[in-house]
């Protein structure tokens, strides 16, 4: 029996058929609309449908999916807890010392703090950045929860529970709103502020005969005279400030702080309880030579403070210039 004869069948003889003789136009119109297929932009009705529920289907299940991660990811967070603290946070264990007020936000690698004392329109700029800075600390009810679990804590009486210690701006002598903060006067204030690292407890210099060899002289004696009159008041995170150079520490004049030199240790550790504030310290530059530039470097002072100034780790740098 004579096998039967197969048809021939070439697989690529498709790509040697005569091309369709359309312009662009009429090519792009058939892609528009094809009359004869009833296709809309390449494609049948039921075609896109089909794709339509694929896509559908597919970005819901996708969407649930992520929900569902979220969902068990934020299971595993407390909004006011930190998941890694201390040595396991980014932050680390060294808290860094910030100042108030800060240049504009045109210039913010600048630390020089530059007005004319008789001038009131020239040093506005720099008041109403501490009006901005301090309106929390005047205007309780702005923070979230202050206002019903404000503690008026002492160093005898730290804080309870769910309490947070009050911040009283109407200590800080001369440095008040009132006052124009002493700016009118040439005799700016400056204001500190520890950084918050939760859970940090600072290791305090209360001991005047354990005190570090570079710590500055002044305050030296300010801590031994408060060893021997305010024994109670020693847990403190003291703060100094003076001119980085010779001529620095020639023209800054004499320097007072307000309320107390340092920050109380009742404030510690921060455990971001609602409606807390940082404690502050106003530095009261009384007598600063006018006219030139004076480098002044702050530093915070505990046993677990390292202090580095390119790292900004327990000190901040400011320039003052008064015209």
């Amino acid at each position: 029996m004579p096998k039967p004869v197969e048809e021939p069948f070439d697989q690529f003889q498709q790509y040697y058929r005569t091309p369709n003789n359309r312009s662009t136009a009429q090519s792009f119109q058939l892609f528009l609309w094809n009359s004869e297929e009833g296709a809309i932009f390449g494609r049948t009705p039921s075609s896109w449908s089909k794709i339509g529920i694929f896509y559908i289907v597919f970005y819901s299940v996708l969407a649930a999916l992520v929900a569902v991660c979220m969902w068990v990811f934020f299971q595993t967070l407390d909004p006011r807890i930190p998941k890694w603290q201390m040595d396991q946070s980014l932050i680390g264990t060294n808290p860094g010392l910030g100042f108030r007020p800060l240049p504009s936000e045109d210039n913010v690698e600048s630390t020089l703090i530059w007005y004319k004392g008789t001038d009131e329109k020239n040093y506005k700029m720099w008041t109403d950045a501490l009006d901005d800075f301090l309106q929390d600390y005047r205007t309780p009810g702005q923070v979230s929860g202050r206002g019903q679990n404000i503690y008026n804590c002492d160093y005898n009486q730290p804080p309870p529970k769910g309490m947070v210690c009050d911040v009283d701006i109407k200590q800080y002598g001369p440095c008040t709103l009132e006052n124009h903060y002493n700016y009118h006067k040439s005799a700016p204030c400056i204001f500190l502020k520890l950084n918050k690292i939760y859970g940090w407890v600072p290791e305090f210099y209360n001991e005047s005969s354990s005190l570090p060899s570079n710590m500055p002289t002044d305050l030296k004696e300010y801590i031994k005279e408060k060893e021997q009159k305010e024994l109670h008041t020693m847990n403190t995170v003291w703060v100094s400030c003076e001119g980085e150079n010779a001529a620095d520490i020639e023209n800054v004049g004499q320097i007072q702080y307000y309320p107390r030199r340092g920050f109380p240790g009742y404030y510690y550790p921060y455990e971001n309880s609602e409606g807390y504030l940082s404690p502050l310290v106003a530095v009261h530059f009384e007598r600063p030579v006018r006219g030139i530039i004076i480098n002044i470097e702050c530093k915070a002072w505990a046993h677990n403070i390292k202090h580095d100034r390119h790292e900004r780790m327990g000190t901040v740098h400011f320039e003052l210039m008064i015209d």
